[in-house]
């Protein structure tokens, strides 16, 4: 009982008697619109928004006793009434006693499906929830038949309640706003239209209409309709037991309208006798529209059991054609696992941050991270749209190398915080480039680099320490050059302004300032001394790989200069002997920030782009050396690793020799990542981590130790239990990168342990207790924590393909270079790896081996290049790959021995 079982290649799974485990819940969305979550018995909430709820808002803690939801129930002569997916104050008590309903639960990407078998009643009942791919409607389509021996006599009965107003709501005014409802029944459906919008900083004419409308298979519609919830549920009933349901009482005389009340729409159908195996079905739709054509035109467009047929079917192969890649490894359950992964991303692009159960925060947006991290990868399944996306998101970085942190609806839309709040996270600036470089990689695109953006502008300037007192709204949300005229600047000089600005925005111990957190938002109370070494090890990485990039700008492009903004002179020409001046580096600061303040100059200058990649170089050498020299920790039992941060009374976090040992993963991550450590010290942080960190049985390798302390003054994680979320919890997200990290460095055996235990956690259902997929964390019983909406699901893909199956872009070439284990093949000695690159569809097969020695494209020779590792790669030109037929999957065999 609870285990998941794939019934197929493509995700689809089952899973008996579902509603046995507390805190499932499944996404269902369209691309645009509605974004729902469903639990077993159908319990979770529907929205468009933040302020446009369809059904009420839940959270995790409410969400297994939110009864307020779809159901529908089945009025059985001499039998009573029961609700087909056990939401009932008759299955709560059999669930406890015996005689509980038999279940199974089968889903697939945006569908779900239950079974349900009532031995008492002699019914099977099957119900279908889906999004439509446009996002228009919720639907649930129910099927009941009988399963008995004997003819059932019954009544049907829909209901869905309607919430029709926005989260804010649900205690904020809960009732008030109940009162501007204008309830209008009809004799399919009941639409609930609000007079306004509620908010007392400013209320507003409300616009959408919400309803639910109800028919039987053959478009037929309901013999009674109850639109109020006192109607439907009566005096002393709830929606667990509702009078409507069970006394067959009379409905509304159609047309009717009701103001001020709790809405509803429920209908009772008409009475039926079902014989043995007779089957019937009936659809219920939700939604919203903004006039009452648009409200008839979904009406008509899914009107039977056959248009909502054709929309499932519909949804089911759209969604699987998203996820456009697959994991071949033998074992079965791990590459569908994979195949959830990889839609994750998709979800997250929909959903943002918010609008499932356990994403309780925010109001739907994403940070300026995500929008970043969530195009890694949309780079690798639908790359065609990327290139302007990145563009447009360059247009949230003010000119001082901050960010904008609060982001519109549309792409590239950026506003200022009405609240002024000052946020600034040091590790902002590290992502764009990671993401271009993804890009260019895959698509040997250098010239984006001169592409042009604008900057944003708001009342916040020199990086977060003051405030821009000339700017105001009439000035807008683009930055301006001295004379009013709106700033474009090339996406590179972007990026140069992003990472030179860092290097000088220094604490006292030559680190870069923490300010309100880095990527992890928890360490967020040290903004005055605080310092993140983590990540400016990170920084590290980034200016080595954008010298790399600004030297193939020059040789494939033929570009020797590039035209940067004046200002930023003053960092460019900051004398190398002064690096070990945390003054002068804070000064040139100031200096920059202060010329920037307001206006800027406009005026350009030339800057050779020799010159820049030696100063981008000199930078990262010397930040490489200062945290080799100052942070690294090691012990006389052999433990060693990097001190990651300073707290605001400006103390070293961590240490090796004192009790309780103190070591956080994210300090080690980008010390390895960016060639900062020495293999030597990369073996030494390996068995320290395995050492302190590494616990098997709860996914692997927590964030931190237990430092037995509350510590105000780095952040609100020492807060948290320990075990919970940042503070020390398997996070998959730092775990995954760990793991990317280590095969980059070559350390294989080590970064396979990472993604192998993750995944391990997370396909023990008894004990993660979650649907396929990777969660955000695992907790100190392994249960996975916030599940779909992660960052670590973008990087578990990316690391699988470009690092685990080797395959990966360089400046448009397309690289093999496996580094797959003895667990990833199957019987034959084989891998298999699905995916798209380049516009064109590859199958690449990979056979087990130490080395490369030769490849074969659709049986043509392939080119093996030797390599430093003596491990061999395969290169496909950019030339070769657009004389590939773009209909056609090529396969391309690579041989190992």
């Amino acid at each position: 009982m609870g285990a998941i079982t794939f019934i197929d290649n493509d995700g689809t799974f089952t899973i008996k008697n579902p509603e046995n485990y507390t805190g499932l819940y499944f996404p269902l969305a369209g691309e645009k619109k509605i974004k729902s979550s469903i639990t077993p018995n159908l319990s979770g909430d529907s929205k468009l928004d933040q302020n446009h709820f369809l059904l009420e808002p839940v959270s995790i803690e409410n969400l297994h006793s939110n009864k307020n939801t779809r159901n529908f129930w089945c009025n059985a002569e001499g039998k009573g009434i029961w609700s087909v997916c056990g939401s009932s104050a008759f299955a709560e008590a059999e669930k406890f006693t015996g005689g509980q309903d038999e279940s199974e639960l089968t889903a697939g990407f945006m569908w779900q499906q239950l079974s349900r078998i009532s031995e008492k009643f002699g019914l099977q009942a099957t119900t279908t929830n889906f999004v439509t791919v446009e996002g228009d409607l919720e639907i649930m389509m129910v099927s009941l038949k009988n399963v008995s021996d004997s003819d059932i006599t019954l009544t049907p009965f829909g209901v869905i309640p309607i919430y029709g107003r926005s989260a804010d709501n649900l205690r904020d005014h809960r009732h008030v706003t109940s009162l501007l409802h204008r309830i209008f029944a009809f004799e399919n459906r009941v639409e609930v239209k609000p007079v306004l919008s509620f908010d007392e900083r400013g209320h507003q004419r409300n616009d959408t209409t919400y309803f639910v409308a109800g028919f039987d298979e053959n478009g037929a519609y309901p013999t009674q309709v109850y639109e109020t919830v006192e109607k439907f549920i009566g005096e002393g009933g709830s929606y667990l037991n509702p009078e409507a349901v069970r006394t067959l009482k009379t409905g509304t005389a159609i047309p009717a309208k009701t103001e001020g009340k709790e809405a509803v729409g429920a209908f009772q159908f008409e009475k039926i006798t079902l014989k043995k195996l007779e089957e019937k079905t009936y659809v219920m739709l939700l939604g919203t529209s903004i006039n009452a054509q648009r409200t008839q035109e979904l009406l008509a467009k899914y009107h039977d059991k056959k248009s909502v047929g054709k929309a499932l079917n519909r949804v089911k192969k759209y969604w699987k054609k998203k996820v456009n890649v697959s994991f071949y490894t033998g074992n079965k359950e791990v590459d569908n696992y994979l195949k959830w992964i990889c839609f994750q991303p998709i979800l997250r692009r929909i959903y943002g941050c918010s609008f499932l159960p356990y994403h309780d925060y925010g109001k739907g947006g994403r940070g300026f991270r995500d929008l970043w991290q969530d195009c890694l990868a949309l780079l690798i399944m639908d790359p065609t749209a990327v290139r302007k996306m990145i563009v447009d998101n360059y247009q949230g970085i003010r000119i001082d190398g901050t960010n904008a942190t609060i982001i519109g609806t549309k792409q590239g839309e950026f506003i200022a915080d009405r609240n002024n709040i000052t946020r600034v996270w040091m590790d902002h600036a590290f992502w764009p480039f990671v993401t271009t470089k993804l890009y260019i990689d895959q698509t040997g695109d250098l010239e984006i680099l001169l592409e042009k953006a604008t900057y944003f502008k708001d009342l916040q300037s020199n990086r977060g320490t003051s405030h821009d007192l000339k700017w105001n709204v009439k000035y807008g949300n683009r930055q301006r050059t001295s004379d009013y005229q709106i700033y474009h600047g090339s996406i590179l000089e972007h990026i140069l302004i992003q990472n030179m600005t860092q290097f000088f925005d220094i604490g006292e111990h030559g680190n870069m300032l923490l300010h309100g957190a880095d990527w992890n938002d928890a360490i967020d109370m040290a903004a005055k001394r605080g310092e993140s070494v983590a990540f400016t090890g990170a920084y590290v990485l980034n200016y080595r790989q954008l010298a790399q990039v600004l030297q193939k700008l020059k040789t494939a492009c033929g570009y020797s200069k590039i035209e940067v903004l004046e200002e930023l002179k003053i960092l460019l020409q900051f004398p190398e002997n002064d690096f070990d001046s945390v003054i002068k580096r804070r000064d040139a600061l100031e200096q920059y920030s202060e010329r920037c303040k307001h206006n800027i100059s406009g005026k350009t200058i030339i800057v050779d782009i020799d010159f820049l990649c030696s100063n981008l170089l000199k930078k990262a050498d010397y930040m490489a050396e200062h945290i080799r020299n100052n942070e690294w920790l090691c012990n006389d039992a052999g433990d060693g690793w990097f001190n990651g941060y300073y707290d605001d009374h400006g103390n070293p976090v961590e240490s090796c020799k004192s009790e309780p040992v103190k070591m956080m993963l994210t300090s080690q991550v980008f010390q390895i990542m960016s060639g900062t450590a020495t293999d030597e010290q990369v073996r030494m942080i390996c068995e320290s981590a395995d050492k302190y960190l590494y616990e098997q049985s709860i996914g692997g390798y927590r964030l931190n130790t237990n430092f037995q302390e509350e510590k105000f003054d780095l952040g609100r994680m020492f807060g948290f239990a320990y075990g919970e979320k940042e503070n020390g919890a398997v996070f998959s997200h730092m775990a995954v990168m760990y793991a990317n990290a280590l095969y980059q460095r070559g350390f294989v055996k080590e970064g396979y342990k990472v993604l192998d235990t993750l995944l391990k956690a997370a396909m023990n259902f008894e004990k993660s207790k979650i649907y396929p997929g990777i969660p955000e964390y695992f907790n100190n019983d392994g249960v996975g924590m916030y599940a779909y909406l992660t960052g670590a699901a973008s990087w578990y893909m990316l690391t699988m393909i470009h690092e685990v199956y080797g395959v990966r872009g360089e400046y448009g070439d397309l690289i093999i270079s496996p580094a797959l284990t003895e667990h990833q093949f199957d019987e034959q000695n084989m891998a298999k790896l699905e995916f798209e690159f380049a516009r064109r569809k590859f199958e690449i097969h990979i056979q087990r081996g130490e080395s490369i020695h030769s490849a074969t494209c659709d049986e043509d020779e392939l080119t093996v290049e030797d390599t430093w590792n003596n491990k061999n790669r395969v290169r496909i030109k950019k030339e070769i790959l657009e004389q590939l037929s773009a209909d056609d999957t090529h396969i391309i065999t690579v041989y190992c021995s």
